[in-house]
């Protein structure tokens, strides 16, 4: 039976609280959320914490999808259900609602966080790549005030964010733009498996032209966003050319590795499959050619 290492568990009452249970309990304290990344390493002994701190019953206080100053507001406890379910996120940012189709099963989505997925970092989490691409900015609180980073500074590596000891994510905000559209694409060798490889993509429309653009990839290594293809897109008029032009780009920038999943060669021609769908759906919702 694999049964984690002893740890001591305390129960978070608000975000001050677990911020100062964090301060009080130092860094071998953990925070569980859903738990359903942290548990089973746990249980592995690949992560053997001294302390927990349960801060689920913070749902009620970070727990929200809105509409506030421009941007898209998701708190960091908010369940992949509730991201699932939300009509704005589904008529604003579609990206987030293709990816949750994808995400997992019922039991982890009703339980599995955003704040969670996006601190694991795991290298095919789909959650990462959904912000990279929609431009989003991680608020990280800690005791002394917030900072807000965009995913190329949150996201350091596999499984390594820029959230330090005592502090923890709060809010995650997505740019809002007329003219927008985004699209997430996904191979899983089952249904609710984590990526063989995905694509995230978003544009921004402006007189016929890409006025913006944003790529993300999953599961093929290295940095999740690839800006040499955006950089391709932008100022010039969306085609199935540019699209198959900035999708080689984003795959021959991605290092991938041959394991069970496939080839690196493999992962790398459906990288570049997966990049031009996704930014042909993507201009066509910012064409609003498709819901």
């Amino acid at each position: 039976m694999q049964v984690p290492s002893p740890f001591e568990y305390e129960r978070a009452t608000s975000v001050e609280h677990a911020l100062e249970l964090l301060a009080r309990l130092g860094p071998d304290a953990r925070l569980l959320a859903g738990g359903h990344s942290l548990l089973p390493m746990m249980k592995l002994r690949l992560a053997s914490p001294e302390y927990l701190i349960d801060i689920d019953p913070l749902a009620g206080e970070l727990g929200y999808v809105r509409e506030q100053d421009g941007e898209v507001r998701i708190g960091a406890m908010t369940r992949h259900r509730e991201l699932l379910e939300s009509e704005l996120l589904a008529r604003r940012v579609a990206i987030f609602t293709d990816a949750e189709r994808v995400i997992a099963d019922p039991v982890v989505r009703n339980r599995g966080t955003i704040g969670g997925a996006l601190c694991q970092a795991d290298p095919a989490e789909d959650l990462s790549a959904v912000c990279a691409a929609a431009d989003a900015r991680v608020v990280v609180r800690g005791r002394d005030g917030e900072r807000v980073l965009d995913m190329r500074a949150f996201h350091r590596g596999a499984y390594e964010t820029a959230v330090e000891d005592g502090e923890m994510v709060t809010e995650i905000r997505v740019p809002l733009h007329p003219g927008a559209g985004s699209a997430y694409e996904k191979v899983e060798r089952r249904v609710g498996d984590w990526a063989v490889v995905a694509a995230g993509a978003a544009v921004r429309l402006s007189d016929g032209t890409i006025e913006h653009a944003a790529i993300a990839l999953a599961a093929v290594g290295g940095d999740v966003t690839s800006p040499a293809a955006a950089e391709a897109l932008a100022g010039r008029p969306p085609s199935e050319e540019l699209f198959a032009e900035a999708a080689g780009i984003a795959a021959a920038g991605c290092s991938p590795v041959t394991d069970q999943r496939g080839s690196a060669e493999y992962k790398r021609h459906v990288a570049a499959e997966l990049t031009l769908r996704a930014l042909r759906r993507a201009t066509a919702r910012a064409l609003r050619e498709e819901s």
